[in-house]
């Protein structure tokens, strides 16, 4: 372009205006051009809000689609489920996000109807910050003790009994939970109901509840931090947010009697047990699988049904389509579960609903 301007210097002094028409057109066009290097044509931006459990892999999938295809851009907010439902439901963002499938009642507030997509699937795990203390195993007992307020040391004997040859210190265990609306909390706490008796009345579980004991802390990233600074602490978080912070977690008793650690194959094993019902809502509450981790959940995109913009509801089939393709092969890295083909099929089959 300066290279086009330059004949026209001002010692020459030329008057733009008396540039030929057909120099002016073309110098134009190239403006037209050269804009369009640093701006892609009808470029879609997608924004999305809610469950921070599925987050890191969303936000991956985000930049690693824009890469291929430059001219839709996914902007996703890690807000927790609760605060993802509420923004879908009031129409705000283009797509929501929940650990905890909606229900047919918060379908019916939804003024352009909604559908449920599985994604992805991942552990929620139990990470602690013991000092010289790896390999816990915890009881059904003994987690829903710590989570109940009646197990309040580390060297209680509902612990010592699983973990007879740890150095387990008589300090006063920190319990650490989410503050916020949260999917995690509603897969975790449904597991507790399901092993305890006494969590279900005192404490039920939704995706919020009120725990007798401990301090909150907001989504997954503010429940891990408060674990990894607090010494004598232990958390309910997705497994990935543990992996990359480097916490230890506890192996967790099975409707079996094993005690299973959070890895991807143990909790592939958990969900190979779940067949998919017509609604696509389903969790392993406590697996039966004698391999399987059992606090393990799938996790959902939630769609409109009816898109006004035909632009954004390509851009959006699009990008989730990617997600359920190539975006599976993140899962691992990230600390997730690729999903079975069988449900991907169901989910494609949900999306291929949405117009």
């Amino acid at each position: 372009m300066a290279m086009l301007f330059a004949s026209f210097a001002p010692a020459e002094r030329r008057d733009f205006r008396s540039i030929p028409s057909l120099m002016k057109k073309s110098l134009f066009h190239f403006a037209i051009l050269a804009a369009g290097f640093t701006a892609p044509l009808h470029a879609q931006q997608l924004s999305g809000a809610g469950a921070t459990f599925p987050a890191p892999l969303y936000q991956r999938w985000a930049v690693e689609y824009n890469k291929q295809v430059p001219a839709i851009e996914v902007n996703y907010q890690s807000v927790g489920s609760g605060a993802g439902v509420k923004n879908f439901l009031q129409g705000v963002v283009d797509f929501g996000a929940s650990d905890a499938a909606i229900t047919d009642a918060e379908i019916a507030k939804s003024p352009r109807g909604a559908v449920m997509v599985p994604v992805t699937a991942g552990s929620v795990v139990l990470a602690y910050n013991l000092e010289g203390v790896t390999g816990l195993k915890l009881s059904r007992a003994a987690l829903a003790g710590i989570f109940l307020g009646t197990i309040t040391k580390w060297n209680d004997p509902a612990i010592v009994a699983t973990n007879p040859d740890l150095p387990l210190p008589a300090r006063p265990i920190t319990v650490a939970y989410r503050s916020d609306g949260s999917g995690t909390t509603y897969v975790f706490t449904q597991h507790l109901a399901a092993i305890s008796p006494e969590f279900d009345e005192e404490v039920g579980y939704d995706k919020s509840v009120t725990f007798p004991v401990g301090v909150g802390g907001k989504g997954n990233e503010g429940v891990t931090a408060l674990v990894k600074q607090t010494p004598g602490s232990i958390g309910y978080v997705e497994y990935g947010y543990a992996e990359q912070n480097k916490l230890p977690v506890a192996s967790v008793e099975n409707k079996s009697g094993n005690f299973i650690a959070p890895t991807p194959l143990s909790g592939a094993a958990a969900l190979a047990s779940v067949e998919l019902p017509e609604n696509l809502r389903a969790w392993p509450v406590d697996t039966a699988a004698p391999d399987g981790y059992p606090i393990a959940s799938f996790t959902w995109l939630l769609l409109y049904k009816k898109y006004d913009n035909a632009g954004k509801l390509k851009a959006l089939k699009d990008f989730v389509t990617y997600g359920l393709t190539e975006g599976q092969s993140f899962a691992v890295d990230l600390g997730y579960i690729p999903l079975p083909e069988s449900v991907v099929a169901k989910a494609n089959a949900a999306l291929s609903t949405i117009d």
